[in-house]
């Protein structure tokens, strides 16, 4: 026997590809321990959820998630773990496959309100907010979309105004996650002098965060609309570090590598509850997993979540090396969320009438699924994101 075949490990139908020997044991560390918490104390639950349009327990859940780590993972100091890009996509994967609403609770929380502070803020901001938020004490939202302003952010209505050295701050935002049980907003205005960022407490006179209900995706999780009637804001509520949209798009950059692994824990999720279900659902006198038809289901699902998590992977990698470009995570966004949300799709077909029951999870992701694949960009404008960087030619305008 060769050296090689002495050493060959069997194949695994969840790991085809060996990615796990890509894995460092603390990345596996990180990843068991997502996977464990998910396991037991949103696994048992989330079908009530879903189905109920609430997420009834989120401080408690934001504080447990505080405790081990998961809150701004990525950042470092004030409380952060500090952990590489690579566990925070494992983090993300784990979330996810329990579901959608619990990772974006995670990245906005992370990469987007503690991240433009950690990143855009002054020291007494960071000092101020961010050690609550890394231990889950205090819920943070971030303020971008509006009602008439998704996909072009340059249009916002929102708008501060100086009275004195306060600011005044008057508008809507919408669709905007955590935002009615948050702590704390990380707004993003036009002023005289441009697009700013605002560090805004909850509250504030004048500040108000009515939920949005009648949702058909993201069930299990909070969004809110946010209203601001001539919020009075002192003049160090300003992030000094953001002008223009630089600073939300850079945040958004960030979440959005989040999403390149999150949206595949949902879609491994779905695979593997087909895979399971072939093996044991009997149709004709056998199996439905021994049909030629479900065997190539199964097996293009195999590729694209595994090539997906490679691409992943890569990313991390160079998210770690300081070389990662915006328009690689635009890559990666449209190619996994696009994917993810065909493996959730041909799941249920395996499924059958049985995939749209709760007692199942496919579903339920591959709704999730449709407001991530509108949500950090929709897919034609991470299409245009990589058009204009392949030809040169800006297609936006």
């Amino acid at each position: 026997m060769s050296v090689n075949a002495a050493v060959r490990k069997p194949f695994d139908p969840r790991d085809p590809l060996g990615i796990d020997d890509l894995l460092s044991p603390e990345d596996l560390a990180v990843r068991n321990t997502m996977r464990q918490w998910a396991a037991d104390r949103v696994l048992p639950h989330i079908a009530e959820w879903y189905e109920r349009g609430e997420l009834p327990v989120i401080s408690e859940l934001t504080r447990e998630l505080g405790a081990i780590g998961a809150l701004g993972m990525s950042l470092t100091g004030y409380g952060c773990a500090g952990a590489s890009a690579v566990q925070y996509g494992l983090a993300c994967l784990e979330l996810e496959a329990a579901d959608s609403g619990i990772r974006s609770l995670v990245s906005v929380q992370g990469s987007l309100a503690m991240y433009a502070i950690h990143r855009f803020g002054s020291e007494e901001q960071r000092q101020r907010w961010l050690p609550g938020m890394a231990a889950g004490e205090i819920i943070g939202c971030f303020g971008l979309t509006e009602p008439d302003h998704g996909s072009d952010p340059a249009g916002m209505r929102t708008f501060a105004k100086r009275d004195g050295t306060d600011w005044v701050l008057t508008g809507r935002k919408m669709w905007i996650t955590n935002g009615s049980v948050a702590g704390v907003a990380v707004v993003w205005a036009q002023t005289d002098a441009g697009i700013r960022g605002f560090v805004v407490p909850t509250d504030s006179p004048g500040f108000s965060a009515p939920e949005i209900t009648h949702k058909w995706s993201l069930r299990a999780s909070v969004t809110s609309e946010l209203i601001f009637d001539e919020v009075r804001l002192p003049a160090d509520a300003v992030l000094p570090e953001a002008e223009g949209l630089r600073g939300p798009l850079s945040c958004l950059s960030h979440a959005r590598y989040g999403i390149v692994w999150g949206s595949l824990g949902a879609a491994r999720t779905s695979f593997e509850s087909a895979l399971d279900y072939a093996r044991t659902r009997e149709q004709f006198g056998r199996p439905i997993g021994g049909f030629q038809l479900t065997q190539a289901k199964l097996a293009d699902m195999a590729v694209e979540l595994h090539k997906g998590l490679l691409l992943a992977h890569h990313l991390g990698l160079r998210m770690d090396a300081g070389s990662l470009r915006p328009e690689q995570v635009s890559f990666g966004k449209l190619n996994n969320v696009r994917e993810a949300i065909e493996i959730c799709r041909t799941a249920r077909t395996i499924l059958g009438a049985n995939g749209i029951s709760l007692e199942y999870p496919v579903m339920r992701h591959a709704t999730n699924l449709e407001s991530v694949l509108t949500y950090e960009g929709t897919v034609e404008m991470h299409q245009l994101v990589l058009g204009k960087a392949l030809t040169g030619l800006d297609a936006f305008r």
